[in-house]
């Protein structure tokens, strides 16, 4: 689905409206070679610049001149040289007036009109840049050398893009379920498949092309794996067992580039053992604290607590840890099982605007991101409102390494029975994911197909062999 052009002219009339003064620049990307030159990686545009100008082309850059009310894209015509590589495309004037954009200019005007606007003594804007080109470029066009580029961003300019790109219109709702949509497809298609003696890759191959087929990229690496106490495991190394657990992390990205990011937890055989089946269960109890509280003007620092806290109750019901569950999750004690936070944004980015910053997407105004272990994980603590779209993703994890760790520190003795976690180092993780929208009463979860979440919707799932 494509975005209206009213949408664009609307998302910048608002920000020239919310900043007054000054030039605002928007750096595109650019391809990047992953050998040489000419051999690239798959393009994906900054993101940014798709919500406010929704051009989806390489080597373009956008000023909005508020002072002087101007909004101009610079790019460069294809030369016959490159259509004989890429055939004949709309031309920049063309497809800038499908988004509202009159004026365009060539891409090596850009420089002088930024000087032209500094000699005038105009504030110039700019975003955090995230990539090494864009360092180099800004630093050409500004004189801001990359050191300087993250304390020299534009304040403004941050908190007014984040304030608009963190309140999703129904528009982009429809796209986010349609990639949340596609992500549960495929889930789906692991559920289905999973069984001993396969290999983790094979599970990803399969997954990857259910987004494949129906033209959707990937949001992120997938993860795939038995070995689900390590957080970002992209390895695809592992044989399966027949009692393992397979946890799934993997979402799909729709040609409009929205997301969708999901996880999934299965038995690889056809039912979990005795003591997976526990920890499944205090997760999913975990899972639906949670979500019980989404709604307008809940922090979602209080949501996290709330699924700590139920994960801190699961754990002394094991013989795990001790003392006050509630006390466990606000001192941090909690981190031991369950070491990152519980959701994050979600949009044009899966994690969205993080390159914006974590502190101005997830966190108020005076509202500090803690360095705690455990808390420094947690992307989303702000009030929620509506239109926030956000993942929840409880987990639970034994970690070896952190466990040590922990215990030669003589850390949260009060509540981490250390005596016990021996017999659990080898438990490995599990975690499952959906994905939500702050209503004007409450909390809608997105997408219209179902993800299994219960044990026994787990096991009916996998009844159907691929």
């Amino acid at each position: 689905m494509k975005t209206n052009i009213d949408t664009y002219v609307r998302r910048r009339a608002r920000l020239k409206n919310e900043l007054k003064t000054g030039l605002l620049l928007f750096l595109g990307n650019g391809e990047v070679g992953m050998n040489y030159a000419d051999n690239t990686y798959p393009f994906r545009q900054d993101s940014t610049f798709l919500y406010f100008f929704g051009l989806d082309q390489p080597k373009m850059a956008a000023v909005i001149d508020i002072d002087n009310d101007r909004e101009v894209v610079f790019g460069d015509e294809l030369t016959i040289d490159d259509i004989v590589w890429t055939g004949k495309m709309p031309t920049v004037r063309e497809i800038c007036h499908e988004v509202g954009v009159r004026e365009t200019l060539p891409l090596v005007d850009l420089k002088p009109f930024i000087d032209k606007a500094k000699a005038k003594g105009q504030p110039i804007h700019f975003l955090p840049p995230y990539r090494g080109d864009h360092c180099v470029w800004l630093w050409e066009l500004t004189g801001v050398t990359p050191a300087a580029q993250p304390s020299m961003a534009s304040v403004e300019f941050i908190k007014a893009v984040v304030n608009q790109r963190n309140h999703k219109d129904a528009d982009e709702l429809r796209m986010i379920e349609e990639a949340v949509d596609i992500s549960t497809q495929m889930h789906l298609t692991a559920y289905k498949m999973v069984r001993p003696d396969m290999h983790e890759a094979q599970v990803a191959a399969a997954v990857e092309e259910v987004a494949a087929r129906q033209g959707a990229a990937l949001a992120f690496p997938t993860i795939a794996t038995v070995q689900g106490q390590v957080l970002h495991n992209h390895g695809f190394v592992h044989q399966l067992r027949e009692d393992d657990i397979f946890l799934l992390d993997a979402g799909a990205e729709t040609r409009c580039h929205y997301a969708g990011d999901l996880s999934s937890s299965m038995p690889v055989g056809e039912r979990f053992t005795e003591r997976q089946e526990q920890i499944y269960n205090i997760h999913l109890a975990s899972f639906k604290a949670a979500v019980d509280m989404l709604r307008p003007g809940v922090p979602f620092r209080d949501v996290h607590i709330a699924a700590a806290t139920k994960i801190a109750e699961g754990m002394k019901m094991l013989g795990l840890m001790k003392g006050d569950p509630a006390e466990a999750a606000e001192i941090g004690a909690y981190a031991l099982f369950f070491p990152c936070g519980l959701g994050h944004m979600m949009g044009l980015d899966v994690h969205d605007m993080e390159n914006l910053g974590e502190q101005f997407v997830g966190y108020a105004e005076g509202q500090q991101k803690s360095t705690q272990f455990g808390f420094k994980s947690l992307r989303l603590a702000r009030k929620l409102e509506p239109g926030f779209v956000f993942t929840v993703e409880p987990g639970i994890y034994f970690i070896p390494d952190l466990m040590d760790k922990w215990a030669a520190e003589h850390q949260f003795t009060d509540f981490i029975r250390y005596d016990r976690l021996n017999e659990w180092r080898n438990f490995t993780g599990l975690r499952n994911e959906l994905n939500y929208v702050i209503t004007e009463s409450g909390a809608r979860q997105l997408g219209t197909l179902h993800k299994p979440m219960t044990i026994e919707e787990v096991y009916e799932a996998k009844k159907t062999s691929r």
